[in-house]
């Protein structure tokens, strides 16, 4: 009976780690509408690369660390996009009160990335990002998330270079860390 017990109880740990992986790969990015650059009504849904990888980046114009990572990628991001064909997009959750000093914000730097406001928070919530920003995803050329990383440390451009690149190669990277 313990045998059975045993087995059973292994077994459940086993399909259950199998589903939630299963579920990971395939995780879309959750429709809702938030606004473009120019503030106009923008819908999630329509994030698309061609078949290309996709950064998709929460940052705040007050959080040193998100633009220093964007600062890192767009020192390489040129040729980032020629080797792969990657996009960047960076999603704002500076709220209602501060996202008027995006514009000026990125305008002042020398970004090539598409950049969405998400002032109320929407996407921010559906796709369960917490308070700790930068809060990076990757996703692959069918729209699947297949990376999250949290926070930013000097480096951790050249970690999304390996990973995006290994995306674009068709490789499997939901075992990375």
């Amino acid at each position: 009976m313990k045998k059975l017990l045993l087995i059973v109880v292994l077994f459940s740990i086993g399909y259950t780690g199998f589903a939630q992986e299963k579920t990971e790969k395939s995780r879309k990015i959750p429709s809702v509408t938030i606004k473009n650059f120019h503030r106009q009504p923008f819908r999630t849904d329509s994030i698309s690369n061609n078949g290309n990888p996709i950064i998709l980046s929460f940052w705040a114009t007050w959080c040193v660390n998100c633009v220093k990572e964007l600062n890192k990628i767009a020192a390489l991001y040129e040729d980032w996009q020629e080797e792969t064909g990657v996009k960047l997009i960076a999603v704002s959750i500076d709220d209602a009160r501060y996202s008027s000093r995006v514009v000026p914000f990125v305008n002042g730097r020398a970004w090539e990335y598409e950049i969405l406001l998400d002032e109320n928070w929407d996407l921010k919530r559906a796709m369960n990002v917490g308070d700790d920003i930068p809060y990076t995803f990757l996703i692959d050329g069918k729209g699947n998330i297949v990376y999250m990383h949290k926070s930013f440390v000097d480096g951790d451009e050249y970690l999304y270079y390996d990973l995006i690149r290994k995306i674009k190669a068709g490789e499997d990277i939901s075992k990375t860390k």
